[in-house]
């Protein structure tokens, strides 16, 4: 099952977002035995916050945006960067 898990770290946010909705299609199907339900709904969970995290993070980065005068992106600043 660990071939079929790569760490989350290995994954874009695309690729996650995949899974997830794979886990989602495979736990609607009624066709999982149980154990192996819990055991899904354990990596949906996992899956879905990786995306979260990653959905956070580009906010932030977003957000980060410096806007030069007439409201146009003048640059970026560092997410670490003190506001």
């Amino acid at each position: 099952m660990a071939q079929q898990n790569p760490d989350l770290s290995e994954l874009t946010f695309e690729q996650a977002l995949g899974a997830l909705e794979d886990v989602v299609r495979r736990l609607e199907s009624g066709d999982v035995p149980l154990d192996e339900s819990i055991d899904l709904y354990e990596r949906g969970e996992t899956l879905r916050k990786h995306c979260q995290e990653r959905l956070n993070s580009a906010q932030a980065r977003i957000e980060k945006i410096v806007q030069g005068a007439g409201g146009t992106a003048a640059g970026t600043e560092a997410l670490d960067a003190d506001g």
